[in-house]
This record gives structure tokens, sequence and C-alpha cells, in this order.
């Protein structure tokens, strides 16, 4: 069965900067952190020193601590005085943890998405869902497919986030996707698993466009569901 290469999740972008502004070195010892926990630099649950750490990542000892501080206020790390760093481990109860919050906040989003979203954004959606479900069916899901499905995914995601115009939930929402990818490392998406995913967007992308927010909450509570199950293998 066919299914995609196996990449390391890359940490997104900073917003852009004015031209000639440095990134903060806390800032960039935060990013490396995360990029060494999605490459397996780090492995999830691992417990090392602070000089272990930064000799690891090649980070000196001020920026290293304000980052694992950030990280810490974010649950991804628990910081033992004189003693480790403990990672946080990506297991059985984290995953159920993080799809819950996530149905938690999307569900709403979905309800406002069919009832104010844009048609015009919900039409672009819908025909980009059908569009890379036709090349993942005549092609099956190689690098390409796979990088157009995570895109897809983040504007779907994005868009009903985007709905509720709420900078708290836009915020906790991009700490949560590092919990989403964390989980995510060893899942291998196929391409029937990449259709599924798609069809189920679909479902609540349609049920937008007819301003029905019963069914498009309806599913998106599904499709955490269903997405929960196959993180975990039952699906």
């Amino acid at each position: 069965m066919p299914r995609t290469p196996s990449r390391s999740p890359k940490v997104p972008a900073p917003a852009a900067k004015r031209p000639g502004q440095e990134m903060p070195l806390a800032d960039k010892a935060y990013r490396a952190i995360l990029q060494g926990l999605f490459d397996r630099t780090i492995p999830a649950g691992a417990e090392l020193s602070q000089s272990e750490l930064a000799a690891k990542l090649n980070l000196t000892a001020q920026p290293l601590r304000d980052a694992l501080l950030k990280l810490e206020t974010e649950g991804l790390v628990t910081i033992h005085a004189r003693s480790c760093i403990r990672f946080v481990k990506a297991d059985l109860e984290l995953s159920r943890a993080t799809y819950q919050f996530r149905s938690l906040i999307e569900r709403a989003g979905a309800r406002t998405f069919a009832e104010t979203g844009d048609a015009q954004i919900i039409e672009a959606l819908i025909d980009d869902h059908r569009r890379l479900m036709s090349e993942i069916e005549a092609e099956g899901l190689g690098i390409r497919q796979s990088e157009t499905l995570g895109a897809l995914e983040d504007r779907f995601h994005g868009a009903l986030l985007g709905a509720l115009r709420n900078p708290l939930i836009e915020t906790t929402a991009r700490r949560l996707k590092n919990y989403v990818t964390l989980v995510r490392l060893d899942w291998l998406v196929t391409a029937p698993l990449a259709l599924r995913t798609l069809r189920e967007h679909l479902d609540v992308l349609n049920a937008c466009a007819r301003r029905d927010a019963d069914t498009a909450e309806a599913a998106l509570t599904a499709h955490f569901q269903q997405a929960l199950q196959r993180l975990l293998g039952m699906a």
C-alpha cells in the first residue's frame, strides 16, 4: 500500500520582521528545541540536563533558559531545578487530550464558518480538496501530494479558527499545533487514509456551503473522532 515518505516536520516560519531586524536569541533557541523534538534529535519523554541540551543543539545558556521557560508554560517540558529537563511524552493520554481540546475549539469554529464564512473561501477549499483527491486517486500519495495535503489541512483548520476572530484562541491553537505534530510523528499516512481525511473535510465544507451550522459542527466532531482512531490504529 503506498504511503507518504517519512519526512521530519518543520517548525513554521516566524512572522515577517522588518528588514535588518534579527530574531531574538531566545526565539531561535525555542525554535531549535521544537525542531529537535520534531526530528527526534530530542526523543519524546527524554530527560536531559541543561548542559546536555545546550551541547546537543549548540545553544548558549541564557537563550536556552529563556526558551525552556516558554516551553514549560506551554506544557512541552518540565524543569526540575538542579536535576533535569523532562520533555513531554507523546503517549495515548496526550493524543486523546490534544484531539479533545482541538474538537472543543474547532466545533465553534465550524458553526461560525458555516454561518458567516466567506462563500468564495469555502468554494475554493472545496475545489482544492476535490482536485487533490482526484490527483491522489490517479497518481497515489507522493511527496508533492503529501505537501499539498499538509497545506490544505492548515488552510481548512485555519479557516475554522479564523472565523471565530478571537486572538486568544488563535494563540492557543498555534501552541496546540506543536502537540499535534508530536503525537503524529509516527503516523504513516497512506493514500486511502489521506482520501478519508479529505472526504471528512469536504463533509464539513459542503455543510458550510449550505449554511448548515448543525451539520458542519457534527461533521467536524466526527472528523476528529475518526482522526483520533486512525492515530491510535483503531480505524
